[in-house]
């Protein structure tokens, strides 16, 4: 039966992590992630969680434990943020080759320097290129479903790769909310049997190199590299398949039916458009009603799938408006803009007609998206539909 309770972000991300059964949860703690550690550390301790706990000395041991324990058939989670994920980073560059269905939960967090120990997206999006697979969460109870969802994607046959499930710290870390926590045998049964390792199990009795060295011919040169990326894509790309059924199967189990890939809101006849990600989204829907009240065709698509990137969806829900407004957490230094900003510009590529953009960026060190930074991008956004000239990217936090 399922249970309701009142809990910050990081205890449902603990709870979501519980109800999917890892046998191996390895621990370093850091703001804003340090309660969620500490509640799975006591979930152990109490026995409401059957899993061996590493507490290890730092980030880059916490994953390096982990390949090691999904290499022998394990199921494995952790979380990290900011500095963490940096300090975690050369065996996280590793995990997708390997093809290790590890599932860590991301509390976003801005980076440093300046130093900063509050929210933002600027860690989750400096690493999406390296072949995570991303999820955003828009609630409490979105991370708490979500997570379980994850380990269904990631293990994967035809997918076989690391999830990351972001939420965005402070906002969601800390920030408390009613939460339904799913029935054990409902999560057991959506998950099903565990295998988590089929491709390359440790096992003594049957020894094996795994990673082999790919230069030169004995090694099997080049050939053998570019099909183990083209095959990293293929699964990336087949996972946007297997998302849209693991959230439908969630969601015919639970009776919640959250978007796996995008989520579109009000954009039945939306002239203009915003695009958002992450916990900003509720106080955007906030705005793009007070818009519709004034009389104004908004609508808002929300990105719940970050890594692989949804295009064909994004092109679906945009194709009919006269201009967008993407809101970022975070800044692509490279662009001046924000980086979901490119990734929705790349998306408009593929239509017939060119549609104006502009790049908003809030947020930072967990300053505060208010329905009124909102109304102010949604007039801007009007404005560009209208014929003004795209200026950018526009720092809705900068003046407050």
């Amino acid at each position: 039966m399922s249970k309701t309770v009142v809990i910050d972000g990081n205890e449902a991300a603990a709870w979501g992590a519980a109800l999917s059964r890892p046998d191996m949860v390895a621990v370093y703690p850091i703001t804003p992630q340090s309660s969620l550690v500490e509640y799975l550390a006591k979930f152990i301790a109490d026995g409401r969680m059957e899993a061996e706990l590493m507490d290890v000395e730092g980030e880059h041991s916490v994953l390096s434990v982990l390949h090691g324990a999904c290499l022998a058939g394990a199921r494995t989670y952790s979380a990290t943020s900011a500095q963490g994920l940096a300090y975690m980073f050369e065996p996280y560059f590793r995990t997708p080759g390997l093809r290790l269905p590890i599932v860590i939960s991301l509390v976003t967090r801005d980076a440093v320097s300046p130093q900063c120990v509050w929210g933002g997206q600027q860690d989750a999006m400096t690493v999406k290129e390296v072949g995570w697979i991303q999820m955003y969460c828009e609630t409490q109870q979105e991370i708490c479903d979500t997570i379980p969802i994850a380990y269904k994607v990631a293990e994967h046959p035809e997918v076989m790769l690391p999830a990351n499930v972001c939420h965005d710290g402070n906002y969601l870390s800390f920030g408390v909310a009613r939460v339904d926590l799913p029935d054990q045998a409902l999560v057991d049964s959506f998950l099903g049997e565990k295998n988590i390792n089929w491709h390359a199990c440790l096992d003594p009795s049957r020894p094996m190199a795994i990673d082999p060295l790919t230069g030169g011919t004995a090694g099997g040169g080049p050939a053998s590299f570019v099909r183990y990326r083209k095959g990293l894509c293929d699964g990336m790309q087949t996972a946007l398949k297997v998302i849209v059924e693991a959230h439908e199967d969630w969601g015919r189990r639970t009776g919640r039916y959250w978007a796996p890939l995008i989520e579109e809101y009000r954009m039945e006849d939306a002239e203009v458009a915003l695009v958002t990600i992450g916990s900003m989204s509720g106080a955007a829907k906030d705005a793009v009603d007070e818009a519709r009240l004034d009389g104004h065709k908004m609508g808002l698509v929300k990105i719940k799938t970050f890594r692989p990137f949804p295009v064909a969806a994004m092109v679906r829900a945009l194709a009919k408006v006269r201009a967008v407004g993407v809101v970022d957490r975070a800044v692509s230094f490279g662009w001046n803009s924000g980086p979901v900003f490119q990734e929705v510009l790349a998306a408009l590529y593929h239509l017939p007609l060119r549609i104006p953009a502009m790049s908003f960026i809030g947020g930072l060190a967990g300053a505060d998206i208010t329905v009124e930074h909102f109304a102010r991008a949604i007039d801007r956004t009007q404005r560009l539909a209208n014929g003004e000239m795209a200026v950018g990217p526009v720092w809705l936090n900068e003046n407050d």
